[in-house]
């Protein structure tokens, strides 16, 4: 969260926002809204408007930590050389191609010769340099760490940069699909808090705060023109008003859905449709692994085979979500399923219970007061407590109290929270600084050598990884959260999995 692992805390901090039924109130202020008309290709759809949750501090994410605002700038206004599709796979964006040296150290890569900023300048292998030598120099966000492993950045040709690592790692090409390959203009640099420049299809117009920032299709954009001309993002923090925007019209897309429970009153209904698919949100009960009783694995195991997690996924998140049995979403190319490590057995976990020589144990379950967390943390309570492992369930108001006491001081036994960094396994297991205090030398390992291999080497290794992670017990892994969209009938281009840091607008059209 505040080192290198400081990038998850403010995730989950962020998803913690984007899942909790809120009841501070919403951002109802009049503004740009709705009016989703026909129509496709170069604006001529008109405008649309999305209903999200936390709201930008900033729009300087080079100084200003958060999921919010790449949520709404990257791929939008900031584009990077590669990127994610929905299945997670690296394709090209401001590079149409690029090759890796045999000692996978050199990244040669072939810009597009059309891209321009929106103040007019072009896009050049200059550009791309600058950007990334940035990262290094001017950033202070924790994420800037995925740079370091940077020895150096030239333009070979105005349409050619090749960049040099001091070691081989197959994360950096991964890492800059992230906000901190964001491509920027030299001169564009200066007001990146209130007047973003980029090369994206949508160019920033206004931001009515504590309401909603409104986006402007660019005119000038090198690649596909964007369907609708204006798109405003509208922020709400409570569950029910954003519900009741869109069965109003005040907005057309539901970009969060705050409770799966509510989808009831839009699934059947004509004028609505529901997308479903998945995110990077590992739901985690957090083990303190460098603390006594916690350090016993038996004790760990009886945990993990005392839970019965499709209950448990019914229960706090409305059977919304995916079981993973480890540290590692599908849309991941390492994933297994690893449910069946440890299947849902009371009288083994009495066994293994007994087997740990902690046959009565007292467990601290400290949980953010967020509404996933509270419900699935009832839930471990009652499924543990009645294999014997008595849990004390305490409620820590998120973020401070939480930040504070689990994250920083490590003062809890169990905690759950949801990780929402992608490929995020060797931050929080791979790290025995992390919160998580798991210090296994195999474990980083097989991280390292992961990081280092080729491509079919980078798979093996990971799969080992999260088969290590899992069969010790590291921690629990309760299940990954849903991506749930519900817009009007007939808008097109919707993310169905929510695996990047954007919220991707140039999709959107009016089928």
């Amino acid at each position: 969260m505040f080192t290198r692992a400081g990038r998850i805390a403010t995730g989950v901090a962020l998803l913690a926002l984007a899942v909790s039924a809120c009841t501070a109130g919403s951002s109802t202020n009049s503004g740009p809204t709705g009016g989703a008309t026909g129509g496709s290709g170069g604006g001529s759809a008109g405008s649309i408007s999305i209903g999200l949750v936390a709201e930008p501090a900033s729009l300087d994410f080079t100084k200003v930590d958060g999921a919010a605002i790449p949520q709404v700038l990257l791929t939008n206004i900031y584009e990077t050389l590669v990127k994610q599709d929905q299945d997670g796979k690296i394709v090209p964006s401001l590079a149409t191609a690029w090759k890796v040296s045999d000692d996978k150290k050199t990244y040669t890569f072939d810009l597009t010769p059309n891209a321009k900023f929106t103040n007019g300048d072009p896009f050049t292998a200059d550009d791309a340099v600058f950007s990334i030598n940035r990262v290094k120099t001017d950033w202070t966000i924790s994420l800037k760490s995925a740079m370091n492993v940077v020895a150096d950045a030239k333009a070979v040709t105005p349409n050619q940069l090749q960049v040099t690592l001091s070691k081989p790692s197959n994360d950096w090409l991964f890492r800059m699909t992230t906000r901190i390959g964001a491509m920027m203009d030299p001169k564009g640099v200066d007001a990146l808090a209130t007047k973003p420049v980029g090369t994206g299809p949508y160019v920033f117009d206004t931001w009515n705060r504590g309401d909603s920032i409104t986006l402007k299709a660019n005119s000038g954009y090198w690649g596909k023109q964007p369907a609708y001309s204006t798109v405003v993002l509208k922020y709400f923090k409570d569950g029910t008003a954003l519900n009741n925007a869109l069965l109003t019209g005040t907005i057309n897309v539901i970009g969060t859905v705050q409770a799966p429970e509510s989808l009831a009153q839009f699934t059947g209904n004509s004028k609505y449709q529901v997308i479903e698919g998945t995110t990077n949100g590992e739901v985690v009960l957090s083990f303190n692994n460098a603390k006594a009783p916690l350090t016993n694995l038996k004790l760990r195991q009886a945990i993990r085979t005392a839970i019965d997690h499709k209950a448990l996924m019914d229960t706090c998140w409305a059977g919304k979500g995916t079981l993973i049995g480890s540290m590692v979403p599908p849309t991941d190319p390492w994933y297994e399923d690893r449910t069946g490590d440890f299947p849902y057995d009371p009288a083994k976990a009495k066994a293994l219970l007994a087997e740990s020589g902690t046959a009565t144990p007292t467990l601290r379950l400290r949980v953010p007061n967020l509404p996933y967390a509270v419900a699935c943390g009832q839930v471990v309570k009652s499924q543990l407590e009645q294999v014997g492992i008595t849990v004390n369930l305490d409620q820590l108001e998120f973020p401070a109290a939480w930040l504070q006491t689990v994250f920083k001081d490590h003062d809890y036994d169990m905690s759950i929270v949801a990780h929402v960094e992608p490929r995020d396994l060797p931050a929080v297991f791979g790290n025995p600084q992390y919160y998580t205090q798991y210090n296994n030398p195999q474990l980083q390992a097989d991280i390292a050598a992961a990081d280092a291999g080729t491509t079919d080497e980078q798979v093996t290794y990971m799969k080992k990884a999260a088969q290590e992670l899992s069969q010790d017990a590291a921690g629990d892994f309760l299940f990954l959260l849903p991506n749930l969209i519900v817009a009007d009938k007939g808008i097109t281009g919707l993310p169905k999995n929510a695996i990047t840091e954007s919220f991707d607008l140039s999709a959107l059209a009016k089928g």
